[in-house]
Formats: C-alpha cells, sequence, structure tokens
C-alpha cells in the first residue's frame, strides 16, 4: 500500500464537510445539504493547501468564517466546525448555541479533545438550554499541515528555541514533547498505519519516540482502535519505518544556501501554505499557488536554477511550435481551389484547434508564471551572489573549512545581513577546529557590517563543547553531553560529529544518509546504536538497538524536531526515486523555515544565553 497522506487527509476532510456522511464515488455525498463551515485559523490553515473555493461550492459549502469574526444567525442551516479543542474555541461554540446561530452544530475537532474541555461543552450546552442544537461531536486526528503529497508540517512555532532554550524547565520540555507527540499520532491515524520508529539515542528525538511508542500502545489496548483498519500488515517489513531526528542532528541544512528551484523559491520569496506574492511585470504584486497542479513545479522543482531557466525556454519554444501547428492546420492553403473534401478537413482541423485552446490557454500560464518567478529570482541571486555562496558552503563543507582571505572577503562583499551571517556561521559548522584568531577576525567583518553576532557566538559555543565529540568514543562522548546538558540545560547533539563526512562527493546529506542506512535494515555502524520502538511488540523491547530488525522498508516517514526545509525533502524524494525498485519516503518537520526564520531562532537563543552585540535588533536583519 502507498503512502498518499494529502489523498488520505483530503478524503477526511471531504468526509467531514458531507457532514461525516459516506462519500460516493464521485466524491459527493449522496443526499446534497448546503451548509455553513466555521473554521479557526490553525485549521484554515490545514485546509488552505488542500481544498479551493470551487470545492467547497461542490461539497453544499455556502458559506465560511473564521470562529472569532462576529456573524450574523443564519437560519434552518447546519453548520460544521473545524476548531482547535482549546478553551476559547469552546466558549465560542456554547455562545454560538445559545444564541442560536444556526439550525445544527456538527462539531469536528483537529485532534482529540480533552475531558475536562468536552465537559465545559456539555455544561455550557445544558445551561444555555442549547444541547440539542449539537448533532456531533467528531475528533478528527487532523492537525497537521500536508502541503505535498509527500511533505507535512505539524506548523508548531518556534519548537527548536523551546526545546533549546536554557531556562526551559522540565514541565515546559514534557509539554512541547507532548504536543510534538499528538502531531505525529495525527498523522499517523490519517494513515491506518502503525509504524516501527527508529531514532538515535538521547534529546528530544528520544523523548518523541518514546512517548508515541507508548500512546500508541495505550491506543491499540482499545478493540476498535483508529488502526484497525490498517492492521492487515502481515509481517513486519511491510510496515513503514519513522524516522525521528532533532535538528541538531545536521544544522547545516537548516542555514545553508541552497541553488535548486523549490528551496530557492522557498528561502528567497518565502513561500508559504504553496503560495507566494512577487512583483508583477507591470508593477504590482502577483499571486501564484505552486502545487500539484502545476506540472512545471512538480517535474523541475529538484533541478538547480540555471537548468530550471533551460527547461523553462524549452517549453516555451514547445508552446510557440504547437500554436503555429494550429495555425497552420486552421489556416487553410493559400490560392488552393476550394472543394468539399478541404471543407471536411479544415472543419476537423478547427475542431481539433478549438479543442486544444484550453491546454493551451493552462501551458501558457504556467510558463508566464515561472517566467515571472524566475526573473525575480535572478535578480536576487545577482544582488546577494546567492551562487557563490552555494559554491563556497559546499566547498566549505567538502573540505572541511575555506582559505582566511575568502572567507572574509565574501563577509565583506555582496549579499544582506542575514545571508553573511549564514555563512559565517556555516564555516563554523564545518571547520574541524575552530581558530581563534580567525572566528575574531569573521565576527569583526559581522559587526562592520552591522550584523547581531548572537547566533554566530551561539553555534560556536555550542561547537566549543562539541569538539572533543568528533573524536572521542562514545562512552566519552556520552560523559560530555551529560556535562554540557547540566552546563546549559539543553539537549547537546555532536553537531559536528564527523563533518568531513556530512556530504560525501555526491553532496548526499547525513539525514539522507541515515536514512537510506534505516531503510535498508541492515547492520551498519553508524546506525546499530539507534533505537528501536514497535507499539506492536512486547513492552521489553521497545528502545533497544535491535539486531532483528527485517529490512529493507519499502516506506519509511522521516520526522525532523526543531524544523525543516525543502533541502532535506528534496534530498530525500531523490533517495527514494533512485531506489530500486523505488522507494516511497514522507518528510515531515514541527515547522517549515526558511534560513532566515531559522538563523532568527538562533539568534533568540544567543540572546537568552547572554551572547552576542546589540548592534542590531532582529527586525533590522531583513
Amino acid at each position: 500500500m502507498a503512502l498518499n497522506l494529502r489523498q488520505k487527509q483530503t478524503e477526511c476532510i471531504i468526509r467531514m464537510l458531507n457532514l461525516n456522511q459516506p462519500v460516493n464515488p464521485t466524491g459527493t455525498a449522496n443526499e446534497e445539504v448546503y451548509k455553513i463551515l466555521i473554521y479557526d485559523k490553525f485549521c484554515q490553515n490545514i485546509l488552505s493547501p488542500l481544498i479551493h473555493v470551487k470545492d467547497l461550492r461542490k461539497h453544499g459549502v455556502t458559506l465560511y468564517f473564521l470562529i472569532d469574526k462576529d456573524r450574523k444567525p443564519v437560519h434552518d442551516v447546519p453548520a460544521v466546525y473545524f476548531v482547535q479543542p482549546n478553551h476559547s474555541n469552546i466558549q465560542r461554540i456554547v455562545a454560538d448555541a445559545s444564541r442560536s446561530l444556526y439550525d445544527s452544530f456538527h462539531l469536528n475537532f483537529s485532534s482529540s479533545i480533552p475531558r475536562p474541555l468536552l465537559e465545559d461543552l456539555a455544561s455550557g450546552a445544558l445551561n444555555s438550554d442549547s444541547i440539542h442544537r449539537i448533532l456531533k461531536v467528531h475528533d478528527q486526528y487532523l492537525e497537521f499541515v500536508t502541503l505535498e503529497d509527500n511533505l507535512f508540517s505539524l506548523s508548531q512555532k518556534s519548537t527548536y528555541v523551546q526545546l533549546n532554550d536554557p531556562s526551559a524547565g522540565d514541565k515546559e520540555i514534557e509539554d512541547i514533547i507532548e504536543r510534538v507527540v499528538s502531531g505525529l499520532f495525527c498523522v499517523l491515524a490519517t494513515l491506518a498505519a502503525v509504524p516501527i520508529i527508529r531514532c538515535p539515542r538521547g534529546g528530544p528525538a528520544e523523548m518523541v519516540a518514546s512517548a508515541l511508542d507508548q500512546k500508541l500502545r495505550d491506543h491499540l489496548l482499545s478493540k476498535n482502535n483508529l488502526f484497525s483498519e490498517g492492521g492487515g500488515f502481515v509481517s513486519a517489513f511491510q510496515r513503514p519505518i519513522l524516522c525521528i531526528f532533532d535538528r541538531n542532528f545536521e544544522l547545516s541544512a537548516a542555514i545553508q544556501h541552497d541553488f535548486r528551484y523549490r528551496p530557492l523559491v522557498h528561502d528567497i520569496l518565502g513561500l508559504k501554505l504553496n503560495r507566494l506574492s512577487v512583483p508583477g511585470e507591470k508593477g504590482g504584486m502577483k499571486s501564484y499557488e505552486l502545487d500539484s497542479s502545476d506540472p512545471f513545479w512538480m517535474a523541475n522543482g529538484s533541478l538547480e536554477f540555471p537548468e530550471v531557466a533551460v527547461e523553462i525556454e524549452t517549453q516555451l519554444n514547445k508552446y510557440k511550435k504547437d500554436v503555429d501547428e494550429v495555425n497552420r492546420r486552421t489556416g487553410g492553403t493559400a490560392g488552393a481551389e476550394f472543394d468539399g473534401t478541404d471543407l471536411i478537413g479544415n472543419t476537423k482541423h478547427l475542431m481539433n484547434a478549438v479543442n486544444s485552446l484550453p491546454e493551451l490557454t493552462e501551458r501558457k500560464q504556467v510558463i508566464d508564471k515561472h517566467t515571472n518567478i524566475a526573473t525575480v529570482l535572478l535578480g536576487e541571486i545577482k544582488e546577494r551572489s546567492l551562487d557563490s555562496y552555494v559554491k563556497k558552503e559546499n566547498d566549505m563543507m567538502v573540505r572541511g573549512g575555506i582559505d582566511r582571505n575568502e572567507l572574509l572577503s565574501a563577509l565583506k562583499g555582496k549579499g544582506t545581513k542575514i545571508d553573511k551571517l549564514r555563512f559565517a556561521i556555516m564555516y563554523i559548522i564545518s571547520s574541524e577546529t575552530i581558530n581563534p584568531s580567525e572566528a575574531e577576525a569573521v565576527e569583526a567583518a559581522l559587526r562592520e557590517s552591522e550584523v547581531d553576532i548572537s547566533a554566530f557566538q551561539y553555534v560556536k559555543k555550542i561547537k566549543s563543547l562539541n569538539v572533543s565529540l568528533a573524536s572521542a568514543n562514545s562512552a566519552s562522548r556520552n560523559n560530555i553531553v551529560d556535562w554540557a546538558e547540566k552546563l546549559y540545560g539543553q539537549s547537546i547533539s555532536a553537531v559536528t560529529a564527523g563533518v568531513k563526512n556530512l556530504l560525501s562527493s555526491d553532496r548526499q546529506l547525513a539525514l539522507t544518509r541515515t536514512v537510506e542506512a534505516l531503510m535498508e535494515g541492515k547492520p551498519n555502524p553508524e546506525i546499530d546504536s539507534y533505537l528501536v520502538f514497535d507499539p506492536r511488540a512486547p513492552k521489553s523491547s521497545s528502545g533497544t538497538t535491535s539486531s532483528h530488525l527485517k529490512g529493507p522498508f519499502k516506506e519509511a516517514i522521516v520526522f525532523m524536531i526543531g524544523g525543516g526545509n525543502y533541502v532535506e525533502y528534496g534530498s530525500l524524494q531523490d533517495l527514494a526515486q533512485h531506489q530500486q525498485p523505488a522507494k516511497h519516503v514522507i518528510y515531515g518537520t514541527t515547522e517549515i523555515l526558511t534560513g532566515m526564520e531559522f538563523v532568527e531562532q538562533l539568534t533568540l537563543l544567543g540572546q537568552k544565553m547572554g551572547l552576542g552585540s546589540s548592534v542590531a535588533t532582529s527586525s533590522a536583519t531583513y
């Protein structure tokens, strides 16, 4: 079975829009009911990449509103609520029911509603004598945003800062872990799949894996559980593998500049929920959607930018040729004798031309859209020398360092403040050892450009704690990590362990290489220490390092705690497609971040630790 998260989540939403009635093969309910949809901001973001306005109309939704807006009564019409289960939403629902805003209320919560809130809802509705209006209450387990077939985000903001904050107490950390576990549980419930879970030892990854394992075990004890339909797996290797990592596993992927189309569009133009706005040719802003309905985006998202420019040119020439062909066929032959056979032939060509017009128009719109996006990108690349940053960062990662003059000239050259800061942090991450005078020169160059160096100093601090880890054996390594955790109250993975191997000759990310090894399921020194949690196996085997694990796995879900990006997503999709036979990898994260957004979180952590300078505030880094 192929795990198609986007399709499964869309099916759940369509069923919800049809009052949780079964839907016929055409995707609509057997009996059409006109209704109103009420959602909160979070659930609006869940719906936005999956359902368009025309789809809402198709499912009988005539009006849709945010829950916190003032709304007028609409009598004799049922209302479908799709909201997060929190106190303010419950109060609002009770208020709406008591005012009899709608004929009946179908309540759908994005995740499981806690018992105290359910009791608040019941007592509120009872006290206002409106309990008869609330027809159904459903836990939908949809608290995640699916952006592509194999890409999802839990939309949990600043998780990296919260987990690494030196002042965070145990209770706060537990709450964050619980939120992540709840979001991942929703993903697995939607897929109806109970995976085998793998993760590195220690830190947030193990905490999430262990808590998720327990939550799945508790849930599987009940007879009519959410996974019973997916319980037909006979042998272990047919189940997916869930690989959980913490952002500190590979900081570089969150910071580096990338030259592939999808990461470039996200990083430079700020792709959000598959939408972006760019300046139009004739002034003003143009909004575009980039999703599975755009064939060019799907086919070329992983190409390097220059290849994309060539592909746009190729598509444009092909389009012109096809238009010329249609014109030639329908224009008749100049000076030819008129006879009946020619008329029949011409009529046939005209019919074909008319039929091909919508397809040609659509192709032209896609070409124009990507021409516009590529033009804006090219302007940014030239202005900021982004190609030079990409090349130098890649060279640094492969060679494990950079010539001092080259380093300082890049920091004094073109680029925004954030570009320079990202480059400086990549220098720290890629260097096997830190040369103090070189680091000071870098800081001076950054200050000269009025850059807040808190993030740089924060990564340098982590690096100095990890310098001895790269060569240390695992026993002393654990001692150092324990010491570092005591000192800073945070989990520090080996940010720089084996940096030279981070990017092998074909520039494969460490994450991708590790996932490949985990999917193979063979003994491998890189992953032998990884923990295994199997929620369907006896409890005694949980949290062990496993030798009995049978691979290979055909399907994997890779989850990054603390922020992911399109660089990792693209790398994992390349891995899946180049396997023989092709594998299937879903990538998810607590939130999708641009390089700038992640560096701002590092800056915040640096400031919390009293590092950096007060030269520039975060807002001045744009």
